[in-house]
């Protein structure tokens, strides 16, 4: 008797998940490249360390309002043309990086209005795009597909920082927006061969109202609350990420190559475990191994801002990595699972307003803390800040910890 095949083998098996994955290999690979750019580009424009805190509070200030509209418009629009107009226009940033980068004068308010730019296309992009999946395979099998794209587009956001290194060592700043504007081109014409599925139950209205529905659902779910309030808060206080330009340029000395190795690191961890976790069994207490995840994370943090050895650094981020990837896959599985799918773009838009709210304000913290302060001390206070956090939610919310499939 022939046995089944595993979860991860039938997600595969299906040719519309399969053209989905790959263009958002290519997606991701642009967007990760461009990250590392900007942050490097502006480091070596300025040498501040408030201008890294300015550029994550740049790339924050669109994601509230444009989220709150993406969110609706996906629930109410086709999905796939989101994701296209939204890297489109991501490709011309690029473009115009590459294109005025070389004008010293101009360097820094280019790269700030770009990063802005680029953020409002992501937080129209990201509510679609998460929506897509869910609908795309079956419930039972919502898991394995997650952890099969993370692994796709970890692999794609470890390769980032290695090409940045490699492409501004070899030919300059400017190539490396030269070929982030080529990968959004090749995304689009394979995001271009995916079929749409049609939004289960009543389309929403681009309206308040609408938008109010994803809100209060939100609100209504004390697991989903607590489990986005959990990743945005550890992520605002225990994101170093931001703050690598300083540590691999005046802490660890390592130039560019280290600055990209230090970049990948965490995505690397995020990599290994995504490859565990295709292999293991589904997890089946979500919320636990959601808060034991954030613990780990803020542990490493701590220990990457204590360490001024380089290969010790590049292990505190692969752990924190690993820890973030089971944060990723739990936190995935708690909201997708737990939301309609006529509701999944306006709910995707309020997590990703709390992401972008742990990625960029966190970029912003740990940007001025440390031109107040050191570096040092904005990452490690920023570690011990989410492991209170965490002690908070654990007490706080017990139907998160209890929370199984």
């Amino acid at each position: 008797m022939a046995t089944e095949r595993h979860a991860t083998l039938q997600v595969l098996a299906i040719p519309n998940v399969r053209r989905f994955i790959s263009q958002r290999f290519f997606a991701t690979l642009a967007r990760s490249l461009l990250h590392a750019t900007l942050a490097w580009h502006l480091w070596k424009a300025s040498g501040s360390y408030a201008f890294l805190g300015w550029l994550g509070a740049v790339e924050f200030a669109p994601v509230i309002p444009a989220s709150l509209i993406a969110g609706a418009l996906a629930d109410s629009w086709d999905r796939r043309r989101i994701i296209i107009i939204s890297q489109a226009v991501a490709m011309l940033a690029a473009a115009a990086l590459w294109y005025g980068s070389a004008n010293a004068a101009a360097e820094i308010p280019l790269v700030l209005i770009s990063a802005f730019a680029l953020a409002l296309t992501t937080a129209f992009e990201n509510p679609a795009g998460s929506a897509l999946l869910p609908a795309m395979v079956p419930r039972e099998l919502f898991q394995a597909a997650t952890v099969v794209s993370s692994n796709v587009r970890n692999l794609a956001a470890v390769s980032g920082p290695v090409l940045m290194a490699a492409a501004t060592k070899l030919a300059g700043i400017p190539a490396a927006y030269a070929l982030t504007a080529g990968l959004f081109a090749i995304s689009i014409v394979a995001l271009a061969r995916v079929v749409c599925p049609a939004i289960e139950g009543q389309r929403a209205r681009v309206d308040w109202e609408s938008i109010r529905e994803g809100i209060a659902f939100v609100r209504g779910h004390a697991v989903i609350l607590s489990s986005i309030t959990l990743d945005m808060f550890a992520v605002i206080f225990a994101g170093a990420t931001a703050l690598l330009p300083v540590f691999a340029d005046e802490i660890l000395d390592v130039g560019e190559w280290g600055y990209g190795i230090l970049s990948a690191s965490m995505q690397i961890g995020t990599l290994l475990m995504a490859a565990l976790l295709l292999v293991a069994p589904p997890i089946r207490r979500p919320g636990r191994a959601l808060l034991v995840s954030v613990l780990f994370f803020g542990i490493a943090t701590i220990l990457f801002g204590l360490s001024r050895s380089f290969p010790v650094s590049v292990l505190a981020f692969l752990l924190a990595g690993m820890a973030d990837q089971v944060s990723m896959v739990t936190r995935s599985v708690i909201l997708q699972m737990s939301t309609p799918d006529a509701l999944r773009g306006r709910v995707n838009s309020v997590n990703m307003i709390f992401i972008g709210a742990s990625n960029e304000l966190g970029a912003a913290e740990s940007g001025f803390l440390a031109a107040l302060t050191t570096a040092t001390f904005s990452v490690v206070a920023g570690g011990v800040a989410c492991l209170g956090v965490l002690g908070t939610i654990w007490a706080g919310v017990p139907s998160l910890r209890r929370y199984r499939l």
